[in-house]
């Protein structure tokens, strides 16, 4: 009898992702969805994108020549800047502290990422002990070079994706690292809104990693433990009605947290979250969103690579073109309203003015007719990230994450919207509000 119970204590820090399947009716699409995606992965007009490859490889169906040749694509695009070492590249450990350029800062995120997707590979490519050096480096940089600030140069998004790629290749991270995510946690410093629960959620995968794969104390084990068990509660919490949790975009690493913890098997909030997604899925329409909602639609997370077995893989999948949307004729006239309240701004409202654009034009588009209309007068910048443009300054006012504010986007009255500035499309006659606003 004492065999089976072996086997019990050992199979959760593996299994509870597989334990976890979406609706059995749910095949077809999600099928679909995989398929459009190796059809953009497989035109070269496109960066190559691990978050991407990631998505393929956690898949359930494949196409594995197609994969090869994307990852040899990704290797050549990240052989240039890091396949020298650090010393070879004559680096200083401190050159981030003492520059604010932000072609200087740490690429933690895309690194981490990259790294990620070499461990999905089959047979698994041991990364250059080079990457992984990077990667520690970027880690201390990140931190050492804002301390001005109390936070990570790039974000805790990027940093604790950081750490969630080290232990996935099972390498130990220092325990200050680790506890400057958990005193993040603890004070609420991870951010805003939707941005919250993605942030969240990679660093309690980082933690659920690290004590999973016993690569800290029983002390520090605990601790991580009990930490990605509040973010799973809160993130449990703040589901809306919809079965949303944070946005739509949000949702996916919230469900990721749930498969890897194994909270997918009783909490309630699983299910309707992914019924959520399901209904859903033409909101995921660019490769980047894709590769954020497909892992979780075939019951996996990014835990799942670092005990992946690939030998009996199958070679089903074929790519699908994606048609380019159509051309809507006419046009329509969006109300602009920009929002600056106490205690940013003494005047509430700094901007309300008919914006008239295309037909199909996203609420970005919204944006650039404005500034095309009054060059002057509105202005606007946004950061690249994963999930697509987002807003950091209007009219000179600027979201910070040390000012704990960020630029919320609304239709009015007061309803936040679910997508991002690229893919909502507002309705002709529609008022949008953009606020400046406290997390």
């Amino acid at each position: 009898m004492w065999l089976p119970l072996v086997l019990l204590l050992l199979l959760p820090a593996v299994l509870p992702a597989q334990c976890c399947e979406p609706p059995g009716g749910s095949v077809g699409a999600v099928r679909v969805l995989s398929a459009r995606l190796l059809g953009l992965a497989g035109d070269p007009a496109r960066d190559p994108d691990p978050a991407v490859y990631l998505a393929l490889r956690l898949a359930r169906d494949h196409d594995p020549r197609l994969e090869q040749r994307y990852l040899e694509r990704l290797q050549d695009a990240f052989q240039q800047p890091y396949g020298r070492s650090l010393q070879a590249h004559g680096h200083s450990r401190w050159d981030a502290e003492h520059s604010t350029s932000a072609a200087s800062w740490p690429h933690t995120g895309r690194l981490a990422l990259y790294l990620l997707g070499l461990r999905a590979t089959c047979p698994p490519l041991s990364p250059q002990r080079s990457l992984v050096t990077w990667l520690k480096y970027y880690l201390e940089e990140d931190w050492t070079g804002s301390r001005r600030h109390g936070h990570p140069l790039t974000s805790y998004y990027q940093y604790g994706l950081g750490v969630l790629a080290l232990c996935v290749h099972h390498k130990r991270v220092r325990e200050e690292v680790i506890r400057r995510l958990l005193t993040a946690q603890h004070h609420g410093r991870l951010g805003h809104s939707g941005n919250a629960v993605d942030t969240e959620a990679v660093v309690a995968l980082a933690f659920t990693c690290l004590e999973q794969r016993r690569l800290v104390g029983t002390g520090l084990a605990a601790e991580l433990r009990a930490a990605a068990h509040r973010a799973s509660r809160s993130m449990a919490e703040a589901q809306g009605p919809d079965g949303i949790i944070g946005n739509i975009y949000s949702t996916p690493w919230a469900l990721q947290v749930f498969l890897a913890t194994g909270a997918c098997q009783t909490e309630p909030a699983f299910d309707r979250a992914m019924a959520a997604l399901l209904e859903n899925l033409e909101a995921f329409g660019t490769a980047a969103t894709m590769a954020q909602v497909l892992p979780v639609l075939h019951g996996r997370s990014y835990l799942d690579i670092a005990s992946m077995h690939c030998q009996e893989e199958s070679d089903t999948l074929t790519p699908m073109d994606i048609e380019p949307p159509t051309e809507v004729p006419g046009s329509k006239t969006v109300q602009l309203v920009v929002e600056c309240p106490l205690p940013w701004c003494y005047e509430l409202r700094l901007y309300d003015r008919p914006v008239p654009v295309p037909a199909a034009a996203s609420l970005l588009d919204v944006l650039w007719a404005a500034a095309a209309l009054e060059p002057h007068d509105f202005k606007f910048h946004t950061q690249d990230t994963p999930q697509g443009p987002f807003l950091t300054q209007v009219l000179g006012l600027e979201a910070r994450q040390e000012k704990r504010n960020y630029w919320q986007l609304l239709t009015a009255p007061n309803t936040p919207l679910q997508m991002g500035i690229a893919d909502y499309r507002p309705q002709d006659g529609e008022t949008l509000i953009l606020r400046l606003s406290e997390w």
